[in-house]
């Protein structure tokens, strides 16, 4: 069944997720509008990985539903998931193959042309600046080339939503620049970006949107300026969360 989600890019309803005792996702919902750059955030062990794995279809939630432009994840999976481009956190990779092996594998997966995969591929290489590791396995990769390669195949087949977990961590600051870049361009061109990221500098800067999950549910979200209201995201965040400490350091830590 294909929903009434026009203009919705990612409509989440009451998502929950066990995993033995623990509640990972508590009966969280979210929708995100077509066209909009939004953040994730949360601590660590919030359940923003777990929530991205159930929206996007890696794992199977407990109760919930999960609709990628109007189609059910988990009724239409196949309809679904070619809508989507997934940097998923700790996902394995093929990494026996080269990066353009790689890339080339995941946009034929997708049914695309071989030709056309060609062409892309070549594009995204040279977007990334991993030309000179196009034929080195991804095994010897160092971390920040990985997750620039794992970009690579979560774009090969222009999907209307990425959905990107901590895309910049270990990747270096040049990279970095470049890859911001390019999402911002492709939200400019009618798609749309979920980024999850503990980063609330980058996050304050890059979305429009920000949703701030803790403990398995959603605790703020919509515009950055509504969620921050007049302190920096930073702060209100520590302020949705709770936890900081404002104790002074253990003696021992003082030279002076």
């Amino acid at each position: 069944m294909t929903s009434d989600l026009t203009g919705t890019a990612l409509e989440l309803r009451g998502l929950s997720k066990r995993f033995g005792d623990k509640l990972a996702v508590d009966d969280l919902s979210l929708s995100v509008p077509v066209g909009s750059f939004y953040g994730l955030v949360g601590p660590n062990g919030a359940g923003k990985t777990t929530t991205l794995s159930m929206a996007t279809g890696l794992l199977r939630p407990d109760a919930g539903q999960s609709f990628i432009h109007g189609v059910d994840m988990w009724q239409r999976p196949l309809e679904a998931k070619a809508l989507v481009g997934n940097l998923s956190d700790g996902v394995k990779l093929f990494d026996r193959l080269t990066g353009e092996q790689l890339v080339t594998y995941n946009g034929l997966l997708f049914g695309m042309q071989r030709d056309t995969v060609a062409e892309r591929v070549g594009d995204l290489l040279r977007l990334l600046d991993l030309e000179s590791a196009a034929g080195t396995p991804v095994v010897d990769y160092s971390a920040g080339m990985t997750k620039k390669i794992a970009l690579a195949c979560a774009l090969i087949h222009a999907p209307k939503l990425l959905v990107l977990d901590e895309p910049f961590e270990s990747v270096d600051p040049v990279s970095a620049a470049n890859i911001r870049d390019m999402l911002t361009d492709y939200v400019r061109g009618g798609g749309t970006v979920i980024v999850s990221s503990h980063v609330m500098d980058l996050v304050q800067r890059m979305c429009d949107r920000v949703a701030v999950v803790s403990a398995g549910q959603v605790l703020a979200a919509g515009t950055v300026d509504e969620v921050r209201g007049s302190s920096s995201l930073e702060d209100r965040f520590v302020e949705l969360v709770g936890g900081r400490h404002h104790s002074e350091g253990p003696e021992w830590l003082r030279h002076s």
